[in-house]
């Protein structure tokens, strides 16, 4: 097996984790590499006319995106990655200004299965979208990040809790609103006010409505003493949006081929972008009736001449907790991408889509590991039975090992990110899903 370290590669990551620190902004750096590399873009409002041989791509919610390729001739079958473009964390509430002690905090909900410990003594910036309203009216819709560290959740000090490190619960609600500046008058949609003016240049617009969350404004890292490690916060499942579109874009062209990154993944897809919505089966059917069969009996026939490679995350073996994986499967960091399996199928992968895989990784030269929890341990899940529930496609579930999961910063291996490219670049160039 060949051991990758592609330094051009973990440039482009390492820039793109930095640049998305919400999935609107993770899809918005995602849509401009596709318009780069001549995909077009299609509304989901208007009619849609499609060519073979073309690229194009589709977004909703401006936080989930379609990117597809077709071949020359009819469609027949798809190679379909899925990713998600969401991580937890902490996002504001919607009357978020309070105050205590004369200083100026901001209220926060949690979001996703958040690893609240590591919030902590964090240098964190503010980012999400804002929805504004001009003198004349108009409503608009902007991008905001504030990527300089404006606040931070300071820690209580150890001689005011001795029981600190013997496992203390922490309370979202009344433990973790970030600091942001010594007042008792100033107000959040003032200084929304100000970024706006200092971002976009608008002034005299209402701040109607937002979305809001913090992050760490700490850049990616190369960490070890030979570069063997990346540590960054949002690798799950940005990671996993970066190498599938990595792969789409690497591709010969020749096979009809698909990326899925949803949003919502972290808090159960149940939303019109995310997985269990029906934007993934909504592009298929006009995939269908432009270049398919265009019955409901060919649509079908497509999605079963189909595979689905669902990418997110895998627990890596963690040094110091070797007991918390099952002894014959504790994947390694850089040893490869991880098949999950489960027999309760929270991952949808099942013997014959395992075995495709495992062939996808034997033509690309690239190491393949196994996942299973502990039989003594519940499971976590992914996009993958959701969409092979809603969507009926054969589906695989997959992903890179990482370390500290749902932390405010995650390790990942620096050779897996080129291992699991080749492979998925194979799998998008397979003339046959057999």
């Amino acid at each position: 097996m060949s051991e990758a370290f592609n330094a051009e590669r973990l440039t482009r990551l390492c820039g793109f984790l930095q640049q998305s620190p919400t999935p609107w902004h993770a899809t918005q750096r995602m849509v401009e590499r596709l318009e780069q590399a001549g995909f077009a873009r299609l509304e989901e409002t208007a009619n849609w006319q499609l060519s073979p041989g073309k690229r194009y791509y589709v977004t909703r919610n401006d936080s989930s995106v379609i990117a597809f390729q077709l071949p020359a001739g009819k469609l027949t079958s798809l190679r379909m990655l899925g990713a998600h473009t969401d991580s937890p964390g902490l996002s504001l509430k919607p009357n978020a200004t309070q105050y205590s002690a004369g200083w100026l905090q901001l209220g926060v909900q949690v979001y996703g299965g958040v690893l609240l410990a590591p919030w902590f003594d964090r240098d964190l910036g503010l980012a999400g979208r804002v929805h504004v309203r001009h003198a004349d009216g108009r409503l608009e819709s902007v991008l905001l990040n504030v990527a300089r560290p404006i606040a931070m959740i300071p820690s209580l000090a150890i001689h005011m809790d001795r029981d600190v490190n013997a496992g203390r619960s922490i309370n979202p609600q009344t433990q973790m609103a970030p600091v942001l500046m010594q007042s008792d008058t100033a107000k959040l949609h003032e200084l929304l006010g100000q970024w706006l003016e200092e971002q976009h240049g608008l002034r005299a617009v209402e701040v109607v409505d937002f979305e809001l969350g913090f992050y760490d404004v700490q850049p990616p890292s190369l960490v070890g003493l030979r570069k063997e490690l990346l540590a960054s916060a949002r690798l799950d499942n940005l990671l996993s949006c970066f190498v599938g579109l990595e792969a789409l874009l690497e591709s010969d062209g020749s096979q009809g081929a698909l990326l899925v990154a949803n949003d919502h993944e972290e808090v159960g897809s149940a939303s019109a972008c995310g997985a269990q919505g029906p934007f993934l089966s909504d592009v298929l059917k006009r995939l269908n009736a432009q270049v398919g069969g265009g019955s409901e009996e060919s649509l079908i026939q497509l999605i079963q001449s189909s595979l689905m490679i669902s990418c997110d995350n895998a627990h890596a073996l963690h040094p110091n907790f070797r007991d918390k994986h099952d002894e014959r499967h504790g994947p390694a960091i850089n040893g490869g991408p991880v098949i999950k399996v489960n027999a309760s199928q929270r991952y949808a992968t099942n013997s014959v889509t395992g075995a495709l895989f495992r062939d996808v990784c034997r033509e690309a030269d690239v190491p393949v590991q196994s996942f299973v929890t502990r039989a003594d341990m519940g499971c976590g899940s992914t996009i993958g039975p959701i969409t092979a529930t809603e969507v009926g496609v054969p589906t695989i579930d997959v992903g890179l090992p990482q370390w500290a999961m749902h932390s405010i910063r995650e390790t990942s291996g620096t050779r897996d990110v080129d291992y699991l490219t080749r492979a998925l670049t194979v799998f998008l160039n397979r003339p046959t899903l057999s």
